[in-house]
């Protein structure tokens, strides 16, 4: 029997139920908490992992199974890579275009945020257990600023790729893909700035800064997934595109970017570690501010949700892209 997409849809929800409820049976209480105070900690934990788990086998059954369709992807994106390449380097360039600073508006648009924002809350949260605010600050904007830029800009890339798309082939993912690049590039120069404020606030430079690609890779993969969830949104809903600027707006307060989470009451905390964005900065943070290593439930988080995007805004997008010249 051949697998379609309707088996491995259906495979991945009957396994992320049985998965829950042996998770939520034996899971360790270091991962779970202690049970009888923290269930509905112990419930978030429990799906997270099995949906997590179904999507890795599922990803397994497919690259197993669907060999050829698998290399055939593969040796697509190589043919295009040149293509790739182009779009991101005309997004990137066409961002700066008859600017008189150019490229350095991308180390002056995060610092000078920074100092506004800096200038706002500093006295405000000086009481709450944040030692250095413009760390702080920085560190959690650069990875909130990358997600919802490149998000928003994969969003329209579809509708905006129309007349290409009406023309040649192109494979449809190539568009929103090359929008997050674009703005992994802008996450080095605000990197750069990170540096510049450590230096400049007195902050020690921890060791563990070289390690901080693997959050930022963490949030790349999830961004993609997103970006290909979206852009397959947009076409199909135009009214996605000022939805989601209300979203991202909540996105921010509910991400610990200008607050500590630990002033947030006991009821509300559990629920943000439903924000894939708040482990994905907690995770950046522990790198370049505490220099501390992330533990293997950390990572193991920060994986799942990047994982659980990617496949879901790949399947959406492989699935409905054959629709797209209708409604262009």
């Amino acid at each position: 029997m051949t697998l379609t997409r309707k088996h491995f849809a259906g495979i991945a929800v009957v396994l992320s139920a049985v998965l829950f409820v042996l998770f939520y049976l034996y899971l360790p209480i270091e991962v779970a908490g202690h049970r009888p105070g923290n269930v509905p900690l112990l419930v978030v934990n429990a799906g997270f992992l099995a949906v997590t788990a179904a999507f890795f086998v599922v990803g397994v059954l497919v690259l197993l199974t669907k060999r050829e369709f698998v290399a055939a992807q593969v040796q697509t994106l190589s043919r295009f890579r040149y293509l790739l390449f182009l779009m991101v380097k005309r997004d990137f360039v066409t961002r700066y275009r008859r600017s008189v600073l150019g490229v350095l508006w991308s180390l002056l648009n995060p610092l000078l945020m920074m100092l506004v924002m800096t200038m706002v809350f500093s006295t405000l949260f000086r009481d709450m257990g944040i030692d250095n605010f413009p760390v702080y600050f920085f560190s959690g904007q650069m990875i909130f600023l990358f997600f919802n830029e490149s998000t928003t800009l994969a969003m329209g890339s579809i509708t905006g790729g129309a007349g290409t798309i009406k023309k040649v082939y192109v494979p449809k993912y190539i568009f929103p893909i090359s929008r997050v690049l674009s703005s992994l590039v802008n996450i080095v120069f605000s990197f750069a700035a990170l540096l510049f404020v450590v230096f400049i606030t007195g902050a020690s430079f921890q060791w563990t800064m070289f390690l901080a690609f693997i959050p930022i890779i963490y949030v790349v993969i999830f961004s993609m997934g997103v970006a290909m969830l979206l852009s397959a949104m947009a076409v199909f809903f135009r009214d996605i595109t000022h939805i989601y600027g209300v979203l991202t707006q909540i996105l921010f307060f509910l991400t610990p970017i200008i607050y500590a989470p630990e002033i947030l009451p006991d009821r509300v905390f559990f629920l943000i570690h439903l924000n894939p964005l708040f482990h994905f900065v907690s995770h950046f943070r522990a790198l370049v501010m505490f220099g501390e290593i992330p533990g293997l439930w950390t990572n193991i988080i920060s994986i799942g949700f990047a994982l659980a995007a990617f496949c879901a805004g790949a399947y959406v997008k492989m699935s409905q892209q054959n629709k797209y010249i209708l409604y262009l």
